[in-house]
């Protein structure tokens, strides 16, 4: 994966700022210089790296602000489509010259040809040696993108941008679709690379692991949500040297909290005390005052000076609350705060013995699944596990009912959801408020608040048009509209849920699915992300359904496809 890189290979952005077209701000002055090396990119979702790539590639134009690149560029993006018509040789970008080397080696002398070729005598090598690399050394030049799997897809894009041996390549959420074989492949890649500047953004915490520093992009300390401000906070080594710096970090900032909040409680009790002492004194000086009768024209002078005096002092331990409050705000802007939802779903409870899903000798329309017997009762939780092109988003699609089967049958008996990779449950044009009441009818406006709330939509959030929210805040929106839907659903198919989510998300994802009661079928090549959700039935989707475990899973997953 190492390119020739030039002498300037890098990427600087100065007073960067960029909104969308409906006024909302991502991104407002930030500056940021990255040079050689493997640096990865990371942040809480909507803190706008997707959006940083893009403005870097030149994909978006800022608002104000520059980009200075050095060096050839290179993207990938998260979504990539490609023609299903198109060949292997088209997709990379040489079938021009490969057209011209034919007709060169066939007898045809034209200078077209020559011009065509340049110095690119040995492209088809070059991209069969790429391809190789990524573990499609199979795939021949000559076959057509559509029958290749999504995973492929994603690694076929990288060859094709590493041919253009780029001075700058990013990526961004590069293993999402990818089995565990396949990321294997795009991480050797990661750590062939030498020269040059390489950026990912990912939740990838193994692919995180192989950069040489973490640049991670947060709000700016006492900025409003919503502002775009935000700063770059830099730590050396990878993913587990920026967990344990980001802990010290955070551990150091409890401890200065704790300290603060102390002393806001010492500067109050102080400045009570001081009201009380003046108080005191100001009564017993107007009883003397009193009893020794003096002069109005006396009483009054000391009464004003006694003032001053009082008010000098309120005003010196006021002014150190004041201080202290400050000193706590700071110290509060440091410490994090990744909430969680929170959400109670009593009705999607299924008993233990009640049947939820059967398919009898299922053969989908596509994918290598031949036959697929299954019977799921009560609460289960199953992933499907298997390799790109298996036919795992297939078989989801066809227990909807959204595909019919080749043959076999598939039914549930028990109301049922489904989440799709794409997330198009979702109406953009409408708020997150009103995407929910779509699936929810009969459902008060308030009640659908109170949960929104809950998946952290609190107040105006709620009324967010769902088209203009990042990767992360879409997907909790697209949960809440599948998870509070009306009927309650009992049955919830999940395909790749953890596409695009930061670790803060798929956090929060864990969270909700242990207050989901029904059953669970979830379709994901993110091992951890399925051991933590509490998977009880692990079926490998191949030939056939096959139960396995989450070790054999891993084995099987890791070892090269057989062609």
């Amino acid at each position: 994966m190492s390119a020739p890189a030039t002498p300037s290979a890098s990427v600087t952005c100065s007073a960067l700022s960029f909104q969308w077209p409906d006024g909302t701000t991502v991104l407002d002055g930030l500056s940021l210089t990255v040079g050689r090396g493997r640096t990865g990119l990371v942040g809480a979702n909507g803190t706008g790296k997707t959006t940083l790539l893009r403005l870097l590639a030149g994909e978006l134009r800022p608002a104000a602000g520059t980009v200075t690149v050095g060096g050839r560029l290179a993207h990938l993006p998260q979504n990539i489509t490609l023609d299903t018509a198109l060949r292997v040789d088209q997709a990379l970008g040489i079938a021009e010259r490969r057209a011209a080397l034919r007709a060169i080696e066939a007898g045809d002398v034209s200078e077209t040809h020559f011009e065509t070729v340049g110095d690119d005598w040995d492209v088809e090598e070059r991209a069969l040696a790429t391809l190789g690399s990524l573990g499609l050394g199979d795939l021949g030049l000559d076959r057509t993108v559509g029958e290749m799997s999504g995973g492929e897809t994603v690694l076929l894009r990288l060859a094709a941008l590493l041919l253009q041996r780029p001075d700058v390549l990013l990526l961004d959420e590069p293993t999402n679709n990818l089995d565990l074989f396949a990321r294997r492949r795009l991480y050797g890649a990661v750590d062939a690379w030498r020269s040059g500047t390489l950026i990912v953004v990912s939740h990838d915490r193994d692919l995180l692991e192989r950069m040489d520093r973490v640049a991670e992009l947060r709000p700016a300390p006492g900025s409003a949500p919503g502002t775009g401000a935000a700063t770059v906070n830099w730590y050396g080594g990878g993913w587990s040297a920026y967990q344990e710096a980001l802990a010290a970090q955070q551990e150091a900032a409890g401890r200065a909290l704790r300290s603060a909040e102390a002393d806001v409680r010492r500067q109050r009790r102080e400045l009570e005390e001081t009201r009380t002492k003046v108080a005191r004194r100001q009564r017993q000086s107007k009883k003397l005052d009193a009893q020794r009768r003096a002069p109005r024209i006396v009483a009054g002078e000391r009464k004003r000076s006694a003032q001053e005096s009082a008010d000098k002092l309120r005003g010196l331990h006021e002014d150190r609350l004041q201080e202290a409050r400050e000193r706590r705000e700071a110290a509060a802007d440091a410490v994090r705060d990744d909430a969680e939802i929170r959400v109670d779903l009593p009705h999607t409870a299924v008993p233990a013995g009640r049947r939820v899903l059967s398919l009898h000798e299922l053969r989908p329309r596509y994918g290598r699944l031949r036959t697929g017997t299954l019977d799921v009762h009560g609460p289960e939780r199953i992933a499907l596990v298997g390799r790109n092109g298996a036919g795992k988003t297939t078989l989801l699609r066809t227990l909807t009912g959204e595909l019919t089967p080749l043959s076999g049958t598939a039914r549930t008996y028990v109301p049922l959801r489904f989440l799709p990779q794409r997330l198009d449950v979702l109406d953009d044009a409408l708020s997150v408020a009103a995407n929910v009441a779509r699936t929810a009818p009969g459902v008060t406006d308030n009640h659908i608040r109170a949960q929104l709330a809950r998946f952290l939509f609190k107040g105006a959030r709620a009324e967010q048009p769902a088209g203009t929210l990042s990767g992360g805040e879409r997907f909790r929106a697209a949960l809440a509209a599948t998870v509070l839907a009306a009927p309650a659903p009992q049955l919830l198919l999940l395909d790749e849920p953890t596409n695009n989510l930061d670790v803060a998300s798929v956090r929060q994802l864990t969270s909700a699915l242990e207050s989901f009661e029904g059953a669970l079928v979830i379709a994901s090549h993110d091992l951890p992300f399925l051991e933590a959700a509490g998977i009880t039935r692990w079926l490998l989707v191949g030939d056939e359904l096959t139960e396995t475990t989450g070790d054999e899973v891993r084995a099987v997953l890791q070892t090269p496809p057989v062609s």
